[in-house]
């Protein structure tokens, strides 16, 4: 690879390795940096389909903003190229499947795993506030674990605001998991939102860690409290007190995100990562 964020191709300095996914739009592959045998992965996309699709904003509204962000909790961008044919980008691998792989196992996330993800998620969605920008797709698909069982945002669905108190409306959203603040902007125009419904899609999202899958049912749990701002959510009695009083929080329509609820998560401030590798 050249340097960081160049528009090169990706020539003689990598290797790639088999196919991992792929969607309409673009594949995902690993390679690995020839001179210090780093893996990444790999995402990639044909210029036409994009044009065809109407997706070059998107696609460059994501590059921009993967390009100013980095975080521990976060899948970060490393380079970017491109070539005639494909746009390229190159991101942190992390071969730990996500979360929502994991509940489809019937995997059983203890409760201090999801206290710690929760302070995880928790303190990359307060790095993204920080820059003004909202996660807007917050969900078990979108949530990455590596080798070390630390939970990892992949940023794909990302809006930057232009200043802080800007609100937005936009259908670029996962129901199931969505604030009620966005199902109102769809339905009657309503007020907007701003960084708060990633607070609630992140309660939906551990409330369902905690909880373990069930085929379907978390189609009934959440939409009709989303769309007529009520609770009524059955928490487990064998749940510890604590972690049911943060639940609670963040699934409250309108929960304001403020230094006492971060508070309840803990905040031991995770450092920026930086290469130590000459790139």
């Amino acid at each position: 690879y050249g340097d960081e964020h160049q528009d090169r191709t990706p020539g003689p300095q990598c290797r790639s390795s088999s196919n991992t996914c792929s969607s309409n739009l673009a594949s995902v592959c690993i390679v690995q940096k020839r001179d210090t045998e780093k893996m990444y992965a790999m995402k990639y996309m044909n210029k036409q389909q994009c044009i065809e699709r109407d997706e070059v904003r998107n696609v460059f509204r994501e590059l921009e903003i993967l390009q100013e962000i980095e975080h521990v909790f976060l899948v970060n961008l490393w380079y970017s190229f491109q070539d005639e044919e494909d746009m390229f980008m190159v991101v942190d691998l992390l071969l730990g499947g996500d979360l929502r792989y994991h509940l489809q196992q019937n995997v059983q996330f203890s409760e201090d795993a999801v206290r710690l993800y929760l302070c995880e998620m928790a303190l990359a969605l307060d790095y993204l506030r920080s820059q003004h920008i909202i996660h807007r797709d917050v969900k078990p698909d979108n949530i990455l674990l590596d080798e070390h069982a630390h939970v990892h945002f992949c940023c794909f669905v990302l809006f930057k605001h232009n200043c802080w108190e800007v609100f937005m409306t936009s259908n670029h959203v996962s129901d199931v998991f969505a604030a009620p603040e966005i199902f109102q902007s769809f339905i009657s125009g309503g007020t907007g939102y701003a960084f708060e419904v990633d607070w609630w899609s992140l309660g939906v999202t551990a409330f369902e860690v905690l909880r373990g899958w069930v085929r379907n049912e978390h189609v009934i749990v959440f939409p009709y409290q989303n769309l007529n701002f009520t609770m009524s959510v059955q928490y487990s009695p064998a749940w510890p007190k604590d972690l049911v009083s943060l639940l609670r929080k963040t699934v409250q329509p309108g929960q304001t995100w403020n230094e006492e609820t971060m508070r309840l998560v803990e905040k031991p401030r995770g450092k920026k990562r930086k290469s130590s590798e000459s790139e």
